[in-house]
Order: C-alpha cells, then structure tokens, then sequence
C-alpha cells in the first residue's frame, strides 16, 4: 500500500489540513516531527498509537524528528479539568531519558529486534535547548504579538477550564499552545521541518505553529493527527490522566509507571471480539494481508481466539521485542492450559517465569505477598480472598494464612500469578 492507504486502512486519519491524504505519497519535503512531554518516566499505549503512526510515515520514506518536551513538561499540557502538578527539573530530566528509549525501540521495531537497531535519520529532539536561553520578552515580542487573545480564547482546552463551572487556568497553562506552536516555527527554521504528527485532541495546540510559520516566515506547514484510541470497556482514551494507563516501561522505574511483559501480553489477550480487528491494525506491524488472513480464520473459530493471540504477540513484540513476546507468549499457554498441574513444576522452571512475573522471597507471608505485589489492596482484602477460596499455591487451594517457604506459584482467581523464590 501507499501511504496514504495505509494510514487509512490502519485508522490514522482524523483532523488535518492536508486535503487530499494521497499528497502525502509524494509530497517533497518528508521530514514531520512529533512531541511527547516527560510528565512521566514511561509513555503508555495511548502514546504508542501515535508512535505506531510515525513508524509508518518512516516506513514509507520519512524523516522523523521526535521531540521530547523538556521545556513544555515543566509546563504542562492543559487538561480540561484543572491544573496539572508541576514536576522538579531533576524529575523531568530522568523522565526524558527513560521516554527518548522508548520511543526509539518502538521506531526501530519493524527492523528486527528493536533494542538491537537504529533508525537511519532519527533525530531526536528537546524544546529545552532552544527555550532554555530564550528571554521572556523576546518570547512575548516575537511569539505573543503574533497571537491575538480571541484566538487563543477561543480555544476548546480554555473554554473548558474558564466556562461555567470550569476549574479556571492560569498564565503557564494558557501559554502551552504558544510555546508549542514555536516548537514547529523552529523545527521549520532550523530544519525545514514543515509537517507536524499528533493525536487529535492537540490538533489545536499543533495549529499555533501553523499560524507562526505563515505569519513570521511566510512558509506553510501542515498537521496530520490521529484519532484518540479508546477503551472498549470503559469508553475512555488510553492515558495515565485517564486513570487506566498500561505503560510502556516493564520494571519498576522508582514512580510505579510501569506494566510487566506478562500483564502487558495479557491486557491484548484480553481485548473483546469487536475490538480486536480495530486495535490490531493500529498496534501491529502486520501486514493488510496478514490482518485479513487471522481475521477470517478467527471469525470461523472465534473459541481459538486466534486474533487476540496475533494482536497480543505482535505489539508485544514492538514493545519488548521477539524474544520477549516469545517467552510470555509460551509461559501464557503454559499457565493457562486447563491440564497444566501446578506441582508438577520444578523449581528450576518456576524461577524462570520469574522474569516476567512478580516475584516474593520465601518465608513472606500470604497475606504480604498479595499485598506487595499489588493482588490486593489491603491486607483485610487479601485475608477475604484466602478465605474465600480465590488463592492456589502450586495449584492447591489455600483458605488460610501461611508463609510461602517454598519455591511456588501463586495463583489468584484466573490470571493473576506471583511467584515465590
């Protein structure tokens, strides 16, 4: 497929101001660049849609210039709901190391295992080095005179925190849209970047820089985002400010941003029938082909739940890579197999699936052992669970508190497990 087509078939089209989407196959200038903030030390699946959407624009000859908003995160996107929390610069600065190796890995997915490869042409980008000098009444002389305030009011983002029964906003958040806007004045200047990525909700944010590069350089400049990806059982976007992020990150970066290999294989295994043909055109690098061909066979025997295997496998495998998506992929259909006894395995064995699932030392006690590893929220919830029957170790039903003194798996209700070495 052209671009264009395979943005389309993919579901990567929504607000743009390129009227035609088959330009884009020959379009001249292909250099686009797109931007996270750092307001975290890992993206979540919500990002990855957009990044899956770069990697396309890569596949088909464009230049990415992926920009990590060290300038912007001490800012803050504006929610429609109130004021973010403001991060320390030595936070952002962590937060900017651990997003600019993801976003790489999942770029460089497509050629092979992504940890082992580079992109030719990626640059990666901070707005802090060209705001960090910056004076503010340069900024207000060039930037805020080329804005007129019913723009800016007008602005969906603003009338919703200012409008009846909004939270208010203050001077730095109203300010974001500007201080993006000339992230692309100078991506356009200093690297003729003249094509900005995003997800439909910061389509508005991205037209500022449209507006700046026709008013102070007479350039033009378009935007192509795409549509916000949304939870099939809670009808909300994927994304931390939402409440129901899965994270990018599989250990434990110090902040609890993360989402282990196993639990992120899961949640794609666990995505319902009427999802699934929408989430594994976005989330896989298989091809149109491929789709259709596990598609028909899933609609034949849809108990085999071939689609979720192939959606689970192959965005696990741009995340974490093959090896990766290999192993959780057989420790999955060992755990989950109804004939699979428990006590049947060897020590050694269970201390391998340490690697991708929580892990307790021995002598820990039951109750802390669900505790700590987040199956329970309390310890009066994780006694209630063991009285009720929902914990196995080593597949023998536990209705009492014990200490785990010995190498086991325990199991809590269908697919949660924590193994104990």
């Amino acid at each position: 497929m052209k671009l264009s087509e395979e943005l389309i078939y993919r579901g990567f089209k929504a607000e743009t101001t390129i009227e035609n989407p088959a330009d884009l196959d020959s379009r001249e200038n292909k250099k686009f660049y797109w931007g996270a903030d750092p307001s975290a030390d890992s993206l979540t699946i919500g990002n990855l849609a957009a990044i899956m959407m770069c990697a396309c624009f890569v596949r088909h000859g464009y230049e990415p210039y992926l920009l990590v908003g060290g300038a912007t995160g001490q800012i803050g996107d504006p929610k429609d709901n109130g004021e973010r929390d403001l991060k320390s610069l030595e936070e952002i600065d962590h937060n900017k190391k651990c997003i600019r190796e993801q976003i790489e890995r999942v770029i460089n997915a497509g050629d092979g295992d992504a940890k082992d490869h580079t992109t030719p042409g990626l640059k990666m980008v901070d707005n802090y080095d060209w705001f960090k000098d910056m004076h503010y009444l340069d900024f207000l002389r060039e930037v805020g005179k080329a804005f007129s305030m019913t723009q800016l009011l007008d602005r969906e983002f603003v009338q919703n925190r200012i409008g009846e029964g909004g939270s208010g906003i203050s001077y730095a958040e109203f300010s974001y849209s500007l201080i993006q806007g000339y992230d692309f004045l100078y991506l356009y200047r200093t690297y003729g970047v003249a094509m900005q990525l995003c997800g439909v909700d910061q389509f508005g944010n991205c037209s500022s820089g449209i507006h700046l590069i026709k008013r102070l350089e007479n350039g033009e400049a378009d935007v192509w985002s795409t549509p916000l990806v949304i939870d099939p059982v809670t009808g909300r976007k994927f994304g931390k400010s939402e409440g129901n992020a899965v994270w990018l990150a599989a250990t434990d970066n110090g902040s609890g941003n993360y989402t282990s290999i196993f639990d992120f294989y899961q949640f794609w295994m666990n995505q319902p029938d009427e999802s699934v043909e929408y989430l594994i055109k976005i989330y896989t690098l298989l091809s149109k082909e491929e789709i259709e061909d596990i598609l028909k066979r899933h609609k034949e025997a849809p108990e085999k739940r071939i689609a979720q295997k192939a959606l689970a496998r192959g965005v696990t495998e741009v995340v974490h890579g093959k090896d990766n998506a290999a192993a959780v992929e057989n420790l999955t259909a060992v755990l989950f197999d109804k004939n699979t006894d428990f006590a049947d395995f060897t020590a050694d064995e269970i201390t391998e699936f340490a690697a991708y699932l929580p892990v307790v030392s021995k002598g820990t006690a039951l109750v802390d052992a669900l505790c700590n590893t987040g199956l329970a929220d309390s310890k009066k919830k994780a006694r209630e669970f063991i009285a009720g029957g929902a914990i196995t170790v080593n597949g023998t039903k536990v209705t009492e508190e014990i200490d785990l003194n010995q190498t086991a798996i325990v199991k809590k209700g269908k697919n949660k497990f924590v193994i104990v070495k």
